[in-house]
């Protein structure tokens, strides 16, 4: 069972930084999961809420905020908030990194970065994994990036999932772990699919995804 990092070593570090992926890569993660969205200069950067407050000092809309303001941020311990392209530099192919895409009009411009680290930093598509509770930025990256392996994202897993999984040629179904139990399981392996699930934080949690036959679960603790 692969063990992902959530947003680096959650549980460890302030999460989705630069201190958090290296304590997850040091911590032996096969997988680093963090997330991306844009700026208001239109840089990609890492960061899960669409707002500052819980993760850092700052205030406000990440949409609104410049990159040199988010710079200045204090995203835990000292750490910044980092950009895309500093997070892939600092894995430097340590890892497969999943990709989640945050907001609308993220796909385009994540593509092109990752785009880059393939053509001129020796990253392989199948370093990456794309994905997002948002298909329609999805469905974009698919038609930019068709190549790149994609996890369609739930929160409970419809009973018609396989029909956007399908459209997508996804690689993986990925839900909450209370989503999960072996018959659903032995479903969407049945139909091609890795199944992976968020977050799992105890041993006993973790027993029961594996007891079930889950591919993957991400962890604040990936020690």
């Amino acid at each position: 069972m692969l063990i992902i990092g959530h947003r680096g070593a959650a549980g460890h570090e302030p999460e989705n930084t630069i201190q958090s992926f290296n304590k997850a890569i040091e911590l032996g993660a096969k997988m680093i999961e963090f997330d991306v969205q844009l700026c208001k200069s239109g840089e990609v950067v890492v960061i899960h809420d669409f707002t500052l407050e819980r993760t850092t000092n700052g205030t406000g809309l990440v949409i609104e905020t410049l990159l040199t303001e988010v710079k200045k941020l204090d995203a835990g311990k000292g750490q910044q908030i980092p950009t895309l392209d500093e997070v892939l530099d600092t894995i430097d192919k340590k890892t497969v990194v999943n990709i989640e895409l945050k907001g609308k009009a993220i796909a385009q411009p994540a593509a092109k970065i990752i785009s880059n680290f393939i053509e001129n930093n020796n990253w392989q598509t199948y370093d990456f994994l794309i994905s997002s509770f948002n298909h329609d930025e999805l469905f974009a990256f698919k038609k930019l990036m068709p190549e790149i392996r994609i996890g369609v994202l739930y929160e409970d897993i419809p009973n018609n999932f396989n029909e956007t999984a399908s459209a997508l040629n996804a690689y993986s179904i990925n839900a909450d772990f209370n989503s999960f139990n072996k018959k659903i399981v032995t479903q969407i392996h049945s139909m091609g699919y890795k199944v992976y699930a968020y977050t799992v934080n105890t041993k006993e949690d973790r027993l029961k995804m594996k007891k079930i036959g889950l591919d993957g679960i991400f962890t604040d603790f990936p020690d």
